[in-house]
């Protein structure tokens, strides 16, 4: 093909941070901030990238191999991943790079290219495995996260990849499923300071970790996926003090997730109480695992004050972003609420589909 277009949108952490890592489920959803990758085929055997947004521009030969992987190059970390799969890069393209997904805003920006440049190499130059979603998915979570031994979980780029509300199994490949194709009301806001992504997520990750490992060692066929919040006054003793709070999280979150599965699954969707769920997994992760930041927890207060049914932080935290679910009359007034508390930007968001390709 001479010319190509893809599509990666952006996603909101629904149910479930700082659950992926550990195996346990999570609930997300693509929005309709997107990822636009426009490519050209070129003569010069090289893939000339070009990101305007960030006025920048990278040149690749179509031959490298990146036998050496510097840290968070996911373009050479996805030629690696898809080479692996048989898709063999063998003509140059010249690819533009347009989004208006929020940079470093816990939308999973960085994680919508990935999967963009990933569908593209596979719609340009074919792999030997069913080209599909799921694939996409599983190529980019390789390309983005093993490649590099990141931290996180595969919840970014299958819900970029899948799209829609999805509900993933992050403990098992391949794994999820799509539970709703609309939510209204979701608003998205920006509080305008950088998440912080590697260092937080490696903190938590390494604390909730020990915390399970500790305990797992000391209960016969212990599985956290199974732990009751009943449990937790009893398991608690085999932790220190230090590591208490990590176990209670997981315990507690996934709690909401799963009740927030069974609200998902019934139709009509209420949504007061999927906002109620909203707040009291931001509760977990405000008092428990304390990812938030003034400016977020100020964001969050004027939107419950405003008439919103419920609100969080999305993404691994430190700042970032936050979502609120409001009824219809009052979106208006959560959205200036959220503005006048600080925010940098806030505007309702749609669900949207997943990758796509012409």
């Amino acid at each position: 093909m001479s010319q190509l277009s893809v599509s990666a949108p952006g996603r909101i952490c629904l149910f479930g941070d700082h659950q992926d890592y550990l195996g346990l489920p999570v609930i997300a959803c693509a929005i309709n901030r997107q990822v636009i990758l426009s490519a050209e085929k070129n003569n010069e055997g090289i893939f000339h990238i070009i990101m305007p947004d960030i006025s920048s521009e990278r040149k690749i030969d179509i031959y490298e191999t990146f036998d050496i992987l510097e840290p968070q190059d996911y373009f050479a970390s996805a030629m690696r991943v898809v080479r692996r799969y048989g898709c063999n890069p063998s003509i140059g393209y010249t690819l533009t790079l347009k989004s208006n997904i929020p940079i470093n805003a816990g939308i999973s920006s960085s994680s919508a290219i990935v999967v963009a440049w990933v569908h593209f190499l596979l719609k340009a130059f074919g792999c030997d495995h069913p080209i599909n979603q799921t694939c996409i998915a599983q190529l980019a979570y390789e390309a983005e996260v093993v490649e590099h031994h990141s931290p996180g979980g595969r919840m970014d780029q299958y819900t970029s990849s899948i799209g829609n509300i999805i509900y993933i199994d992050t403990a098992k490949d391949d794994a999820f499923q799509t539970i709703g194709t609309s939510m209204e009301g979701l608003i998205l806001a920006e509080s305008g300071i950088p998440k912080q992504t590697l260092g937080l997520l490696s903190h938590l990750r390494g604390h909730a970790t020990n915390a399970i490992a500790t305990v797992a060692k000391k209960v016969d066929n212990f599985n956290i996926a199974q732990a009751k919040l009943e449990d937790y006054e009893v398991l608690k003793g085999h932790l220190s003090e230090e590591l208490q709070p990590y176990f209670y999280a997981a315990i507690k979150n996934h709690s909401i997730t799963q009740e927030a599965i069974t609200a998902f699954k019934n139709k009509p969707l209420d949504h007061k109480h999927i906002g109620h769920l909203m707040s009291a997994h931001h509760q977990v992760l405000k008092d428990v695992l304390k990812i938030t930041v003034p400016r977020i927890d100020a964001m969050i207060e004027a939107a419950l004050k405003a008439g919103a049914y419920g609100a969080k932080i999305v993404g691994s935290g430190g700042g970032g972003s936050i979502a609120a679910l409001a009824p219809p009359s009052k979106k208006l007034d959560v959205i200036n609420a959220i503005l006048e508390s600080g925010a940098k930007d806030a505007y309702e968001v749609l669900v949207a589909q997943g990758t796509q390709s012409n």
